[in-house]
């Protein structure tokens, strides 16, 4: 009996959450993997920079893997490259800035010789056995693409991140065309973008923060300071032309911000009019009316530009009264309080901080409820997974697809690691392969894992207390000792009498150990860290993380 070929898709990241967005499809032997994203720290991972998904399977498969694709450069899309590279050396596929923007990255990570690819919309590559289209879509970077791969079982189309943008800063238009003629020849399968499923509606133009971008300029009488993401090269072209045309010098500030406007005024997809862009220094020696810094710091971060200058931290730029603030983002969810922290120290510093998405200074660049209905009838696929997205968002994509006629059973709203098997009989749930979260802690990459977090929140809550003592080999009494360390359990100096009582415990827990013949220091230590664990419960209602540490002497 001929063996039957299979279609798999298998989401490693990006399903149940916002980030780390990876996907792998399989034909038979053959791989390839769309994007490679980390994600930013839940607020219970102490200490941990980034989260990057757990990419075993493709290293226990590396011999498959044809290619990797990616939709465009935002972090949640690239961020996890740099580590993935290192341990699998295959071609990369991406557009221009797209590529600058992960060079750079790849740069700081001293990875320069990759093998990569330069594609652009509308283009055709052969990657194996699978013909990939890049299709152009809008988004809140440029040269964003999404992704046609047609397999000998069907053609596959993920959208990557987009909106429908009919007046775009600059660049492509979403290739409204092309999806319509996929639709028309018949696609096996649709992965599109659920990070605005909630939002009713179409979403504004970028466009239209321009329009507001030069009234707020008109009308500020000092300088202006302005925060985005950095990546936002639409926004910050905007933020130029606003710039140039209420006769303003521009000063980039902040590293990341710097980096991008480098890279893409390089590439030519920022203009910028010849004198407009000044230094830091010359900056604050203009009058203000002919001054505006451009910014990191739209999300509160503890060491962008924008935070250091509202706690008056910053070396080069200081906070004036008349000054004119605007945060040109929406904080990610998580951030609220540090935005709000950051915005109210600058109203303290006299400054007018204009914050508000309703004030037009913001506009999404994912797709609300309307263009995510658009992308289902132009594709009108056999089958569908909802991406990119909180649970909750996978549920509503998967609802809004049903409204549109496509079968609830033909829906797979799935989980990290679920195998999404398709053959010439139908679709199915095949299994899983593991997948979830790899932490990295500065150089550690995985080294943290539940067990090193949960000491570390235990000493964060309630400390630490070292207990000390040497013991006779030959006796097995204490010699000398125990003393006792801590450090974020008590203050000491009023903590006397409770700690000379938990050591004549360790004395009474020692004696009794060696009355019964246990030498056995797995026990011995054991046996305090109970006695004491249980004394200071009772004292105080908290637990200390207790290491005693027992040394032997002739």
């Amino acid at each position: 009996m001929p063996k039957e070929h299979k279609v798999q898709i298998i989401p490693l990241g990006g399903l149940g959450e916002i980030g780390k967005n990876m996907t792998v499809i399989r034909y038979d032997n053959q791989m390839i993997v769309i994007d490679a994203g980390l994600a930013f720290p839940e607020e219970e991972m102490l200490g941990i920079d980034v989260v990057i998904p757990d990419y075993s399977y493709l290293l226990e498969h590396k011999e498959m893997v044809q290619g990797i694709l990616v939709t465009h450069g935002h972090e949640d899309h690239i961020g996890a490259l740099p580590y993935l590279l290192r341990d699998l050396d295959v071609p990369l596929y991406a557009t221009r800035l797209t590529l600058g923007i992960i060079q750079s990255k790849l740069k700081e990570k001293h990875l320069n010789d990759i093998n990569a690819t330069v594609v652009q919309p509308r283009d055709t590559v052969k990657i194996g056995v699978f013909k990939v289209e890049f299709l152009s879509v809008n988004h809140s970077i440029p040269d964003a693409v999404a992704i046609a791969i047609h397999t000998p079982l069907g053609t596959i189309v993920h959208t990557g991140d987009f909106k429908v943008d009919h007046t775009p800063v600059t660049g492509e238009k979403i290739d409204i065309h092309k999806f319509s003629e996929l639709g028309d020849k018949g696609v096996l399968c649709l992965m599109s973008d659920s990070t605005n499923v909630e939002r009713p509606g179409f979403t504004k133009s970028e466009r239209s923060v321009g329009h507001m971008l030069e009234e707020a300029f008109k009308g500020a009488m000092d300088r202006i300071i302005i925060a985005s993401f950095a990546t936002n090269v639409h926004r910050l072209q905007q933020v130029i032309t606003a710039a140039y045309n209420t006769n303003r010098k521009v000063a980039v500030v902040g590293r990341s911000m710097i980096n991008i406007v480098t890279i893409a005024s390089e590439l030519g997809y920022l203009k910028v009019p010849e004198g407009t862009l000044v230094d830091v220094d010359e900056i604050v020696n203009l009058p203000g009316n002919q001054a505006c810094i451009l910014t990191t710091g739209s999300q509160g971060e503890p060491m962008s530009a924008l935070t250091r200058m509202a706690m008056s931290d910053h070396r080069r730029i200081e906070i004036q009264p008349g000054d004119t603030v605007i945060i040109s983002a929406n904080p990610i969810p998580g951030n609220e309080k540090s935005v709000s922290k950051t915005i109210d120290l600058l109203f303290k510093l006299g400054a007018n901080v204009i914050y508000e998405s309703y004030q037009g200074m913001h506009v999404s660049g994912h797709a609300s409820q309307e263009e995510l209905k658009l992308m289902l009838n132009m594709i009108r696929p056999q089958y569908f997974i909802p991406v990119h997205g909180e649970y909750r968002m996978l549920i509503k994509h998967a609802e809004l697809a049903e409204q549109l006629g496509i079968a609830r059973e033909g829906t797979f709203v799935a989980d990290n690691g679920t195998i999404i098997e398709f053959t010439r009989h139908g679709a199915s749930i095949a299994g899983k392969v593991q997948a979830g979260k790899v932490l990295i802690d500065g150089l550690g990459v995985g080294d943290v894992g539940n067990i090193v977090l949960r000491d570390r929140k235990q000493l964060s809550q309630d400390g630490i207390l070292i207990v000390v003592m040497t013991i006779s080999r030959a006796s097995g009494a204490v010699v000398a000792g125990p003393d006792i360390v801590t450090r974020g359990f008590v203050y000491v100096r009023e903590s006397e009498l409770m700690l000379d009582e938990a050591k004549e415990k360790v004395r009474q827990t020692m004696s009794r150990l060696r009355d019964n013949h246990v030498t056995e220091w797995a026990i011995l230590k054991g046996q305090v860290r109970e006695t004491l664990s249980k004394h200071f419960y009772e004292k105080t209602r908290r637990r200390p993380m207790v290491l005693p540490i027992i040394q032997e002497v002739e």
